[in-house]
């Protein structure tokens, strides 16, 4: 029999995070005969029990590398296949300044901002392949040594304490050929911007008299090997309904999510047990980040509505009330940032009450309307409607300049960037040359948009209709305003931003994704705006950068020069939702999460490194300081899926919109107790259909493309009404 388990054990949940792993300080590759064995950091360290084992005779004991005398820090490591191993290291590229240190909420360190990264790839099998890949992520050109410390051996696995005479050594080949120092093979290497430098390394065994020759060579990490897939492909195969689809990521990642939402509760904060708000991330952002919080809880809308009324209860307690300039605080500004350790508390930096932040005062205005939208209360709301009036009213007052919004700082010890992209070097023109501030991006164009129409909704359904339609003008004329200011015809692309002489900054960036979403680009350009952001450039194939890879700033270990942010992700599937590019979101969903099954427990982190995604390439590398779990990148998976149900509530009407185009990577979702309103319905999606399972309260589910869309057809929107009706 078997036998029960202790009611006391602890049983995994949904999304536990316990994970085991055999030998947890070695990294393994092996082939046949072969077997590589490193250390966590994929070196292999002198007096260590690793080393590079042929015939369990280990070879070589000692391997490691340096630029100019110092190791690089390790950034990512893993095998592709049992075979294969790929691993990022990067180091600040000597001789290039890294500018002052980042004072900033985001930390950014010095070798993630002028980056060297040196690339190591491996491939066992008849002994090893090593490729060594260099490549300058800096913007000026770098010199240094590169010594590569190798230390040969011949001991048995069984007893590594002394050698044994016996006709087995390895010989090392370059395909350069490197200056000899003691046990380092050395090179001088320079290199501009951008450039790659590489050498090949094979490690070739003599076994018993017998030279064997290494059966890799460069870029081989899939299995090659004519007898592992002649039995791969003859073995019995075993398959589930989901076989062949993302469906199981897909709802890891989704539960996930939902887990780490709930585990960055603020609880000090709760304004009832069902009303709550979230800290922004691990390890770095334990703290109130204004515009972090309102977007994971509009983003996470889809789980319920208590993030969100938890954030608008709290944020409005710091709402800006005098002028305070060490603080960029002004009355009706919302708040940045509220941390809580020690510096802060002492006033010895601003950041126990920042306002650093021009989003954060738009996008309170926008939830408070995706608050009506979902909930249909205007007595939940109404508490609401004052802050956020106020917010607005500081946007127009203090940053409206030339019709368009601006940010600045007025501190000493202020944010010097204050709109989406605010790490210290994020805005640049296309020369690379650093905007300064007062700057209008792009994308708080797009945010005061979408806050304000969507507002002026909500003030007309209050009974505010001359304040409905005076906001509404103003979106009107901002829209015109930006078109006409941003619009790049040459390159068929928004520009990043206007400077303080009124000049384009032509940057190719993701920021303009953000002007889909929210809808303030002009209707005949939204197509050219889509077909560009998914370009090479911008479109690593895990995601869209935010900048351009052909920019000569491009870093992919950026904080904002090129790094991949999920949560831009979220926001820009539901903008091409919102505009019928289907195929489109289906491209961005699935990129997003084939990445999150890179990740320890299908979790996106904060970033990640905007490599391509290639043969060189298989996985991205990491920005060093990344959060994880990350607030907004936990929520932005549900905008995945939303957009791909193109799923839209209005409680106010007890309805619910529904347009599903679900891709064969997953074919059907089912979504239970989905609250709108005073309303819970139950809906399995397959394909383009659905059926409502159980429902509860009033509520009409409705198939029907949003009335923006760009390619649904009035006799389609006819079809999916009246198959509404019949369900």
């Amino acid at each position: 029999m078997l036998k029960e388990p202790d009611k006391k054990a602890w049983v995994p949940g949904p999304a536990g995070l316990a994970r085991i792993r055999a030998r947890a300080d070695t990294l393994y590759l092996s082939h046949g005969r072969t077997v590589m064995a490193t250390g966590r950091e994929g070196t292999i360290e002198p007096g260590s029990q690793h080393g590079l084992i042929v015939y369990e005779t280990r070879l070589i004991k000692t391997l490691r590398y340096f630029i100019d005398d110092e190791p690089p820090t390790p950034n990512v490591l893993s095998n592709v296949e049992q075979h294969s191993f790929l691993a990022y290291y990067i180091i600040a590229a000597p001789g290039v300044s890294t500018g002052d240190p980042d004072q900033g909420s985001g930390m950014v360190p010095p070798e993630s901002r002028q980056p060297l990264e040196l690339r190591v790839s491996r491939f066992a099998g008849d002994g090893l392949h090593e490729d060594i890949d260099l490549t300058n992520y800096a913007t000026d050109s770098t010199r240094f040594t590169l010594s590569i410390e190798i230390e040969h051996d011949c001991s048995d696995i069984a007893d590594l304490s002394r050698e044994i005479d016996i006709d087995r050594r390895v010989d090392v080949g370059f395909s350069r050929a490197p200056r000899f120092i003691g046990n380092r093979a050395t090179f001088e290497i320079e290199l501009e911007p951008h450039e790659s430098w590489h050498v090949c390394i094979d490690f070739a065994p003599w076994i018993d008299g017998l030279r064997m020759r290494p059966c890799h060579r460069c870029r081989t990490f899939g299995i090659t090997n004519d007898r592992q897939l002649m039995f791969l492909d003859d073995a019995a195969k075993i398959e589930t309904r989901e076989s062949g689809t993302l469906a199981p990521v897909v709802e890891s990642a989704l539960e996930q999510a939902k887990y780490d939402l709930v585990a960055l509760r603020l609880y000090d904060l709760d304004a009832s047990e069902r009303a709550w708000t979230i800290a922004a991330g691990l390890p770095l952002y334990l703290a109130i980040y204004g515009r972090d919080t309102l977007t994971a809880s509009w983003q996470a809308a889809i789980l319920g509505t208590e993030i969100m009324v938890g954030t608008l209860d709290v944020l409005p307690k710091y709402q800006g009330m005098r002028v305070d300039d060490w603080r960029d605080e002004q009355p009706g500004r919302m708040i940045h940032e509220v941390h809580t350790g020690p510096m802060s508390m002492l006033d010895m930096n601003p950041r126990g009450r920042s306002y650093g932040s021009t989003t954060t005062s738009s996008l309170y205005a926008f939830m408070v309307a995706e608050l009506w939208h979902w909930s249909g209360d205007a007595e939940l709301i109404q508490p609401f409607i004052d802050p956020a009036l106020r917010a607005l009213q500081w946007l127009d007052r203090e940053r409206l300049q030339n019709g368009l919004y601006t940010y600045q700082t007025r501190s000493i010890d202020g944010v010097k960037h204050q709109a989406w992209k605010d790490s210290p070097d994020a805005i640049v023109y296309d020369d690379s040359s650093p905007v300064e501030p007062p700057i209008a991006t792009c994308e708080e164009q797009g945010f005061v948009h979408v806050a304000k129409i969507h507002f002026a909704e909500v003030l007309w359904a209050l009974g505010r209709h001359d304040e409905a339609k005076q906001m509404f003008r103003e979106t009107m004329e901002l829209k015109q305003r930006f078109n006409e200011a941003f619009w790049m015809e040459d390159l068929g692309f928004f520009a990043l931003a206007i400077d303080s002489q009124g000049k384009q900054v032509r940057s190719i960036t993701s920021n303009p994704g953000h002007c889909i979403s929210t809808a303030i680009a002009a209707d005949e350009y939204v197509p050219r705006v889509v077909d560009r952001i998914f370009q090479d450039d911008l479109f690593s194939g895990w995601g869209i950068r935010t900048l351009s890879s052909k920019h000569p700033s491009y870093n992919p270990y950026s904080y904002h020069l090129g790094s991949i942010w999920p949560v831009e992700h979220g926001t820009f599937a539901l903008g091409l939702m919102r505009w019928g590019f289907h195929h489109r979101v289906q491209q961005i969903a699935r990129a997003q999460f084939e990445a999150a099954a890179l990740f320890d427990f299908y979790r996106l982190p904060e970033l990640f490194g905007g490599h391509p995604r290639d043969e060189d390439h298989p996985f991205p590398a990491m920005y060093p300081n990344a959060n994880s779990p990350q607030a907004w990148s936990a929520s932005s998976t549900f905008c995945l899926l939303q957009a791909m149900l193109g799923l839209y509530p209005y409680a106010p009407l007890n309805m619910l919109i529904v347009d599903p185009h679900l891709p064969d990577w997953l074919p059907e979702i089912t979504i239970r107790d989905l609250r709108v309103g005073r309303a819970k319905v139950s809906i399995r999606f397959h394909g383009t259909s659905w059926d409502v399972l159980e429902k509860e309260g009033t509520l009409h589910v409705v198939q029907q493309p949003l009335p923006w869309s760009l390619t649904a057809t009035w006799p389609e929107r006819v079809v999916d009404l009246l198959r509404s009706l019949v369900k």
